[in-house]
């Protein structure tokens, strides 16, 4: 699953949730904490919340060749001698954008992003070829060899959660914080969740219409449909089922509709990747060894300092995989947003996202 954050965003839209939040609860929610971790933040929050980081530019970037096909796109940014923190985009197949950088604070953090494989700036495009979830993990080791980095902070959000907890639990010795968001586990019950009915139940409008390109003799699986066009012969078949594909999770990405967004969807050569790659892995289980493999293996990582932010109406990743891993994991912080859904740049999300790492600065620095 993918989780934007907006060169865009400046908090503007916070007027809007803050009245959302008041009809649909007619009250602030309050923060709950306990001595699980645990910490809701609501509409009343709204005048603490901490700003992105202002724009800033990479100070060096370069192409990691990591396999005999693939190669990767990297970048730095913030302070040389800073404390590592490498970014974990989503999707799978969703790249990174500029403001990723705006989350960690650049007079502290030495930023890492880079582009899984076949996505953004990687090549070659939408390629499904050694694309699988273990490739990747191991792709974070060799650029942080590459880079010369003895440890690091993690930070992703939806798939990037994902990818982080893998990561982790491969690599612990490597790591000396995560902050993870909008939690997948990439699960059966999240899959059928999503692309089987339960998500379009509250957004019948935009389910119909992604489920409307699949004749009904094929929506028995509509994952295994989406499969089938995705990897047909013809690349305009194949666009078509990108767009609808990439359009259902961005219309369905924030508590209030996001038209940049949804508008992405329009975009070719970012819907085919990121459609093509995350159909392969859902189809594949995420290549993972049973369907519980990240909750099974929490053991590996429970001494590694987390923080975890999940917005309370997440319909792309519904709150019942964060509130699992926090179950299975009550030593992790929890945080969860009163007045967001999915997306990095709801206000609430991305500004608990600046406090966790703000509270990780005195931990790794």
């Amino acid at each position: 699953m993918l989780g934007f954050a907006s060169s865009s965003l400046d908090f503007a839209d916070i007027d809007a949730c803050l009245f959302f939040s008041f009809l649909v609860r007619q009250r602030s929610i309050p923060v709950i904490r306990s001595k699980s971790g645990l910490m809701e933040s609501g509409a009343e929050a709204l005048v603490q919340r901490r700003s992105l980081y202002p724009p800033i530019e990479p100070y060096k970037n370069g192409i990691l060749k990591v396999s005999d096909i693939h190669t990767l796109y990297w970048e730095q940014s913030g302070k040389p001698d800073g404390h590592p923190v490498v970014f974990l985009h989503g999707g799978p197949g969703g790249g990174t954008a500029p403001s990723n950088r705006r989350f960690f604070d650049p007079g502290f953090y030495r930023i890492i992003l880079f582009d899984q494989r076949g996505a953004g700036n990687s090549t070659p495009h939408a390629c499904l070829e050694e694309n699988t979830t273990w490739d990747l993990v191991n792709d974070i080791e060799k650029l942080r060899e590459h880079l010369k980095i003895p440890e690091w902070q993690v930070f992703g959000g939806s798939w990037g959660s994902t990818l982080a907890l893998a990561y982790s639990q491969s690599h612990p010795d490597k790591v000396t914080g995560l902050v993870l968001r909008g939690i997948f586990l990439l699960r059966k019950k999240e899959i059928d969740w999503f692309y089987e009915g339960g998500a379009g139940a509250i957004y019948p409008d935009a389910w119909e219409e992604f489920r409307d390109l699949i004749p009904e003799n094929e929506r028995g699986s509509l994952v295994d449909a989406y499969h089938k066009r995705l990897n047909s012969d013809d690349l305009e078949t194949q666009y078509a089922a990108a767009r609808a594909w990439t359009k259902w999770e961005m219309m369905t990405a924030h508590l209030l509709p996001n038209d940049e967004n949804i508008q992405k969807a329009e975009d070719d050569k970012f819907s085919l990747a990121f459609a093509r790659i995350e159909n392969h892995y859902f189809v594949n289980k995420g290549f993972f060894p049973s369907d519980s493999y990240l909750l099974d293996n929490v053991d590996k990582i429970r001494h590694i300092k987390t923080t975890i932010v999940q917005g309370r109406y997440d319909v792309c990743c519904p709150m019942m995989s964060a509130w699992d891993l926090h179950k299975a994991w009550p030593e992790a912080d929890l945080t969860i947003v009163g007045d967001a859904g999915h997306s990095a740049n709801e206000p609430g999300i991305a500004a608990e996202l600046v406090v966790a790492n703000e509270k990780m600065k005195a931990i790794v620095g």
